[in-house]
């Protein structure tokens, strides 16, 4: 019987994604049996010689022998390019699989599904299900299943890409990948890795402990985090002095009137809270007391200032009920242009990596206070309304989540990969540790699918991800965020994706 799977419930049978160079055996569609098709290589970008341009007929189809020793579960991977902006259907050796649009006929993406071979030669054909065809198929290319971890591949593409000394200077977009590429470290041990992450520290941080930077915002904070992974691995008290710099910065911090941390101290940004601030600071703090020095404020501010922003920027009415908007403005003193009196001096927008921000955020406060803490409760609530909303905007059309994360059906919006990764990692954490139901798993394994489809391999076998947005600052107008550029290889993007593949590769 023929398993149909749509684009909304592409599970563990299918997996969008690219298969690293020389990781998988590789079957060219110009080499197979073809059926209404023809052979062309007007499109660059194909390997081999050519590509299969099928005839716009149901029942058009490619086929390859695919041989093998023994019976045996592999995982195939169909390199295809659609022009169009509909999904063309095929049927790939029993089951009915949704090929995306990719934006133009020189954009190859793949589609990764897992079957059974039998001992000899198996036939795996390609059969187009619909009067529109199938899409341009290049190649398919059969490995063991679980033969690629993603996670490595990307560290490794990213090491050899930048040096420690020009991988960037000190800011979060950093320690958010290298917080990443520690993760990865925790479960592979490679230490090539860990040195790269000192190595880069090391820029900044001298032998005496000294660091040269104020922490005039909370952005600045983040890679502190960097600095107490490598004070708990080397033991090293210079990366412990410099992260006591950003701890004791936070105790004359300035605040809003309800005790929340400004973004920033400059003129500009006085008096605001942005849902992106609680991750740059929040979990550092939660770390530091329990790997350095616990007192009361660290026991006690970092969930204090979840419960502070979510209150300022939680929306709690209409569809949208359980996102946040983007940021909030005290009244009095300077007044941002983006404040919106009516919606809570909020922008009135709910930007989709703010939210990512801060569900990553309480997931990893979660994971290091204690099971009696009195704002325990409190931090699993929020889960337990953001998840939810999660669920209902997730585009079930690619699993991913947009831009505008309320504006589905506005034609300037487009799903963006980095809030994708965040969305999903939340998800998935919140169900591992039993905050959300299980049934919100599905969401977790679409999100990871459709951020999957967003990751391809070069011929020089480096990753590349794709359709991250660019820092973001706040406004009030949805074509702010539409028109924000988006860097290939963002470290935005690369850093969340480590962080959700890593547990979803615990997890899966």
């Amino acid at each position: 019987m023929i398993l149909k799977i749509t684009t909304a419930l592409m599970l563990a049978a299918q997996l969008l994604h690219a298969q690293p160079a020389g990781a998988a055996a590789l079957l060219e569609a110009e080499n197979a049996t073809i059926s209404q098709g023809v052979v062309e290589s007007n499109h660059p970008g194909y390997t081999g010689t050519g590509f299969v341009n099928y005839d716009n007929l149901l029942g058009s189809y490619v086929e390859w022998a695919v041989e093998s020793s023994e019976a045996r579960t592999v995982t195939l991977t169909l390199r295809y390019a659609n022009g169009t902006a509909a999904n063309r259907q095929m049927n790939v050796a029993g089951t009915v699989v949704d090929f995306p649009g990719t934006g133009a006929w020189t954009n190859w993406r793949t589609a990764r599904l897992t079957v059974s071979l039998a001992a000899g030669t198996t036939p795996i054909r390609a059969t187009a299900t619909t009067a529109n065809g199938g899409p341009n198929v290049d190649s398919l290319s059969v490995d063991e299943p679980g033969g690629v971890d993603w996670s490595t591949a990307v560290v490794e593409s990213t090491m050899a890409r930048h040096s420690p000394g020009a991988l960037g200077g000190w800011g979060y977009t950093r320690g958010l990948y290298l917080w990443g590429q520690y993760l990865v470290w925790q479960r592979t041990g490679d230490p090539r890795h860990l040195r790269y992450i000192k190595d880069w520290a090391d820029r900044f941080v001298d032998s005496s402990g000294n660091i040269s930077h104020s922490f005039s915002n909370l952005d600045s904070m983040q890679s502190g985090n960097v600095l107490l992974a490598l004070y708990k691995e080397t033991g090293q008290s210079r990366y412990r002095i410099a992260a006591a710099k950003i701890r004791n910065r936070l105790n004359t911090y300035p605040r809003t009137s309800d005790g929340g941390w400004w973004h920033s101290t400059s003129d500009s940004r006085q008096g605001q809270l942005w849902a992106d601030g609680v991750f740059m600071v929040n979990p550092f703090l939660a770390r530091y007391g329990a790997w350095v020095a616990e007192d009361a404020f660290t026991r006690t501010e970092p969930a204090k200032q979840m419960e502070i922003y979510y209150s300022r920027l939680n929306r709690t009415s209409g569809s949208a009920a359980g996102l946040l908007y983007h940021a909030y403005d005290q009244p009095g003193g300077l007044t941002a242009s983006w404040v919106k009196p009516s919606l809570g001096n909020t922008n009135g927008i709910s930007w989709c990596r703010a939210i990512g921000w801060f569900g990553m955020a309480a997931i990893d406060i979660l994971e290091i206070i204690p099971a009696d803490h009195p704002r325990r409760a409190a931090l699993i609530t929020m889960l337990r309304n953001l998840v939810p909303a999660y669920a209902t905007w997730q585009d079930p059309a690619t699993g991913r989540w947009f831009q505008v994360v309320t504006e589905r059906g506005n034609s300037g919006n487009w799903t963006e990969t980095s809030c994708s990764a965040m969305y999903t990692y939340t998800i998935s954490r919140s169900v591992e540790r039993g905050y959300v139901d299980p049934s919100y798993q599905v969401y977790a394994e679409r999100g990871y699918q459709g951020v999957m489809a967003k990751v391809s391999t070069g011929s020089d076998g480096r990753t590349t991800i794709v359709d991250i947005s660019e820092g973001t600052n706040v406004d009030d107008v949805f074509g702010y965020y539409f028109n924000r550029a988006r860097p290939v290889n963002d470290f935005h993007g690369l850093g969340a994706f480590l962080i959700m593949n890593e547990q979803m590769t615990r997890t899966r």
